[in-house]
């Protein structure tokens, strides 16, 4: 796996992208050194999100820890945090002496924990809406709006 790296830099924000071809399919990992957001937080919810997405297949291999580690020119145990959060949540399998490789995943299962989620975010949003006093279709107006933009 070669790694191809761009790096963009503004004097606002530094991004860092690696690509790694695994398979047919790409390894996309973007880090924003200005978020925030831990950096193994960042590489955490990027490899999940593509897993999830059906980009990353069934037993495709991962970078090394160390050979990510050394692309992002970050440390190997943040690296590696990354990657024991995915393997604790069943994202990831690690196979001795070969390296780590993407889970099966129960999609049903993964569906079920984001409607979960998007119900509690739902839920958060009708407390905050009844706090400054909009009706429903005020909410519903601005969900259109936003879903023109991202969807």
């Amino acid at each position: 796996m070669n790694p191809l790296q761009i790096h963009l830099t503004n004097p606002f924000i530094l991004y860092i992208l690696i690509i790694y071809s695994i398979g047919g399919d790409r390894l996309h990992i973007w880090i924003d050194n200005k978020s925030g957001v831990p950096i193994y937080e960042q590489i955490y919810a990027q490899i999940k999100t593509q897993i999830i997405s059906g980009e990353l297949q069934e037993d495709d291999p991962l970078p090394s820890i160390r050979n990510l580690a050394k692309d992002l020119r970050i440390s190997v145990i943040t690296t590696k945090r990354a990657y024991d959060e995915l393997e604790k949540e069943g994202f990831i399998y690690t196979v001795a002496a070969k390296g780590c490789f993407i889970a099966s995943k129960n999609i049903q299962l993964i569906r079920e924990e984001n409607l979960k989620k998007i119900e509690d975010y739902i839920g958060k949003i009708l407390q905050l809406a009844a706090s400054c006093n909009l009706q429903k279709e005020d909410i519903m107006e601005m969900i259109h709006t936003l879903a023109e933009e991202i969807i």
